[in-house]
Order: structure tokens, then sequence, then C-alpha cells
């Protein structure tokens, strides 16, 4: 008979991560329903009762934050009769006479691309919470990072937005290792999440190094042994962009802690 060999003592489960944020966030601040990252889209999210909205920012020609999403002119913002079709050769001022708005309907024509500072101060007068996804042109990730995490620095010393107990911090988030590194580097109070689309072998690593809180990653690739292991890791676990009410419920019970939606008129703000 073989000696019974000594029980191995149990690892400590991590504390699952404290979730302190809305857990239902419009995506592109209103949508389907409104042009993408605009003051239009904001005001839409808080139409529908929406307490949070994730948005898209990069630099111009000048390092000037906006909010855009596509690096080229083309798809919300006309490329016709343009001198580029760069995002990138523009300065800021140049950027905010483009229309932003016409592409989605007639009613939006006119919306013009907004600056990062004017949607900071428009979410903070109505304590909308922000998830800011970095979102740098091919080869400004760092220069991307810092400008987007030094203007934020800024506007929230102008608003006391740190200090005040009823506005929640803001989140920023990339795709972008580098952009999220030069953020933590400027701004390192602001909170951090990692954006993927297919979860790495080493997210954990990734996570640790970025001192981030969250992962925020594609539900399509999730699985709910991967969710578990991301929150028994004492990490948030973040989603994009569920649209379909069957689905998020899905998600939910896995223990993901919040997602984006385009559908703000179905997958509402108080969803359960």
């Amino acid at each position: 008979m073989q000696p019974m060999q000594p029980m191995q003592p149990m690892q400590p489960m991590q504390p699952a991560y404290p979730w302190p944020y809305p857990r239902i966030v419009a995506h592109r601040g209103g949508g389907t329903l409104a042009p993408e990252n605009t003051l239009a889209a904001l005001r839409c999210a808080l139409q529908y009762g929406f307490s949070a909205v994730e948005f898209d920012v990069m630099c111009a020609a000048d390092g000037v934050p906006v909010l855009m999403h596509d690096a080229q002119l083309g798809r919300t913002v006309a490329a016709v009769g343009m001198r580029s079709a760069l995002i990138s050769d523009y300065p800021a001022h140049e950027l905010q006479q483009m229309d932003a708005g016409k592409w989605l309907a007639p009613q939006f024509a006119g919306e013009a691309v907004p600056l990062f500072s004017q949607a900071i101060d428009f979410c903070t007068a109505h304590q909308l919470w922000m998830n800011i996804e970095i979102k740098p042109t091919p080869g400004s990730d760092i220069a991307t990072g810092r400008s987007v995490a030094s203007t934020l620095q800024a506007c929230l010393k102008t608003h006391a937005l740190a200090a005040s107990a009823n506005q929640l911090a803001p989140l920023f988030s990339s795709f972008s290792f580098a952009a999220l590194e030069a953020a933590k580097q400027t701004v390192p109070e602001i909170a951090r999440g990692l954006l993927v689309d297919r979860i790495p072998a080493d997210w954990q690593a990734q996570l640790d190094f970025l001192d981030a809180v969250t992962l925020h990653t594609n539900h399509e690739h999730l699985s709910p042994s991967m969710a578990r292991a991301i929150k028994q890791a004492g990490f948030g676990l973040f989603c994009y962009t569920v649209n379909d009410s069957a689905r998020a419920r899905e998600i939910l019970s896995w223990g993901v802690d919040g997602f984006c939606t385009d559908q703000l008129d179905i997958i509402g703000a108080n969803f359960s």
C-alpha cells in the first residue's frame, strides 16, 4: 500500500474585480441611432437613458485628439474633393469643418467632427461615464496615447472630475498595447482596459504589465471557461458589441461585467 501523499495547500482564489462602472454602454455614443462619435450620438445616449458611452479618439495632424473611428475619410466623413483621404493629414480645425452626420440621415447633416475635449465637456456636464477607446492612426500609437491622456488630464483638472463623488472616473481602452502603456505613463491614475478580438494565451501577463483592471473582448470569441478564468484572476470583463438580447443574457450569466451595444432602443440602459 502506497503511503498517502500530503495534501497540497489550496491556492487562494483571487477576488473578483468589483466592477464599478455601468453594465450597459452605448457604443460609439448613439449606436445605430445617431452618427457615431459625434455630439449628436452622445445626446442620443442621454435621450435613451444611458449613463455610459464608449467612443473612439485619434489624433489630427497637429496632435489634437478628435472623435473618429476610421483612419481614412470615406465612411462617416466624405472624401470626395478632399486633398487627402488620411485623417492624419488634417489639423483638428479642418476636421471640425467636415460633415460627420449626413452619411447616416439627412437630419444629421452638418454634424461636426468633435474635439475630444468637447466630448469630455459634454459627458462631464451630463454625468455620462466615458469608456475612451484610444484609436491611433498607423505609426502614432505612443504619441496618441500621450495626447489623449494629457488632454483628459487637463480637462479633469478643469472640471475637478477626479474629486467628484457623483461622477465615475473614465476608463481608457485600446487595441494598441503601446498606446495604453503611453497613457499609463502619462496619467497612471486613470484605469485601463486592454482590447482584444481573440483572447491571447498571455492575456494575464499583458494586463499585469499595463496595470489594467479589465479585459475587453469580442463576445463572439468568448467561452464560459475563459470568462471564468478572467474573473477568477481578479479582472473585470467587458464585451463588444452585443446587439442580441438572448446573447447578452448568456454572457452575463458567464460573469461578464458589462458590454457595449449599438441597439440602444432594444437593449436599454437598464437591461437585465
